[in-house]
């Protein structure tokens, strides 16, 4: 009876463990940091989403960006009017927001993400233009 216990707590505990692993494993495959050159390439006739503030946005911005606010309350129902078979290229001011958007993406299902690496101060410090 005993070894029977231990037996079908050792098979939860592994089931559990290989479906976190495999959470993380699909975050990790679907997210994609990427420089700001190769954003700015591969983001060409993309979906590109500023997460800041508007006023973040108002103060310049990567030509073509949507503004979604990251502390919006209805900011994955933003989100979800985009196709989440398509590619999104997100980014916010130094990159700590956008990892955090990035898995609440790809919790909601979206399967390919492009987190723009140091976020926007990385974009000008590599002298990429910005909108205003």
């Amino acid at each position: 009876m005993k070894t029977t216990l231990k037996l079908s707590i050792l098979v939860l505990v592994t089931i559990l463990s290989m479906s976190c692993n495999t959470k993380s494993q699909s975050q990790s495959d679907a997210i994609k940091v990427l420089t700001p050159t190769e954003f700015k390439e591969k983001s060409v006739n993309q979906t590109i989403i500023d997460i800041r503030t508007p006023q973040e946005f108002s103060e310049g911005h990567i030509e073509g960006a949507i503004n979604i606010n990251y502390f919006d309350d209805n900011f994955l129902d933003q989100i979800a009017k985009y196709d989440k078979n398509q590619p999104i290229f997100i980014y916010c001011r130094s990159g700590n927001r956008t990892e955090s958007a990035s898995k609440k993406a790809v919790d909601f299902g979206f399967k390919e993400i492009y987190d723009l690496e140091g976020g926007i101060l990385y974009w000008i410090k590599n002298n990429n233009d910005i909108v205003k």
